[in-house]
């Protein structure tokens, strides 16, 4: 696979992560970004992550083969409008939302239906750290990027975004839009609202300052995620509101129980509640860390 122009709409982690992979790969020619700062745009050309930046947006699409959507998943639907009138019919489109339903939504707003050549992906990897400067040529080797293509999509557009992602060094697997949605709302989305939400209460406490002093390694671990950008954070919830909210209603409903367990010294109960846990966690993760090790030595 050659890709001659690739215009990347939002300079950010993602799109300069995507972009030093593929020309590690040699397999861009041209990277173009655009986006509303320019302070931005010109540290990605200073670090090499990008080849030329404009802020005219229809500069930046102009003749492009492959065209990256990376910009705050509220604003896509903006993004949408302003490219419409300036797309060739061979310009295939791509996005990194972690919301597909959203974005459905706001390309069939904007064009009608889904166009044949815009391919909704979502690639799962990522860093608390946010922007340009934190762009890694292996962010996404050993991990997944979904795509969720229509039956409408052009076969050449799916399989071009497919190959592309992974000469990034991506695992790339299908799934259906409202799946999903609900799968990440349990597995990403969820987490990030409970990390944010402990550190929250924990620093308006009045004991703040020997929570965090004295923190061990399993709260680190757990509130990583909490030094995520909070825009992009605040976009995505808003995004996947109703997956969200079932996700929390079934965490408090299970939360509440381990209450009273606990209320009730309950030993056993508890005990079985985080040897399940511990299994299940096991089972899935470890499991796939194992295969992964494996097919990385094969």
């Amino acid at each position: 696979m050659k890709i001659g122009k690739l215009t990347i709409i939002g300079l950010g982690l993602m799109g300069g992560s995507l972009a030093k992979a593929l020309k590690a790969k040699g397999v861009v020619e041209h990277v173009w970004a655009t986006g509303r700062r320019a302070a931005s745009l010109e540290r990605g050309l200073a670090l090499g992550v990008i080849d030329h930046w404009t802020l005219d947006l229809s500069e930046a699409v102009h003749d492009a083969d492959v065209v990256l959507i990376a910009t705050p998943t509220l604003v896509a639907e903006q993004v949408m409008a302003d490219l419409a009138p300036l797309l060739s019919e061979r310009t295939i489109v791509t996005d990194v939302a972690s919301v597909k339903g959203n974005i459905l939504r706001a390309a069939e707003s904007v064009f009608g239906e889904l166009p044949a050549r815009f391919v909704l992906a979502h690639p799962i990897a990522g860093s608390e750290q946010s922007g340009v400067e934190a762009a890694k040529t292996d962010l996404f080797v050993d991990h997944r990027v979904i795509l969720t293509p229509l039956d409408s999509n052009d076969a050449d557009a799916v399989a071009t975004v497919r190959e592309m992602w992974q000469h990034a060094g991506a695992e790339v697997v299908d799934m259906a839009v409202d799946e999903h949605d609900a799968v990440l709302a349990a597995t990403s989305h969820l987490p990030h609202v409970l990390a944010y939400t402990l550190v929250d209460a924990l620093a308006a406490s009045g004991s703040a300052a020997d929570i965090f002093r004295f923190a061990a390694g399993g709260f680190r671990d757990f509130t990583r995620i909490a030094s995520s950008d909070p825009t992009m954070w605040h976009d995505i919830v808003l995004a996947n509101r109703q997956a969200i909210l079932n996700g929390l209603d079934t965490f408090a409903d299970h939360l509440t129980e381990v209450r009273q367990l606990i209320a009730d010294s309950d030993g056993p109960a508890i005990k079985q509640v985080f040897s399940r846990a511990k299994q299940a966690r096991d089972e899935h993760f470890l499991g796939q860390y194992m295969v992964g090790r494996k097919q990385t030595k094969s």
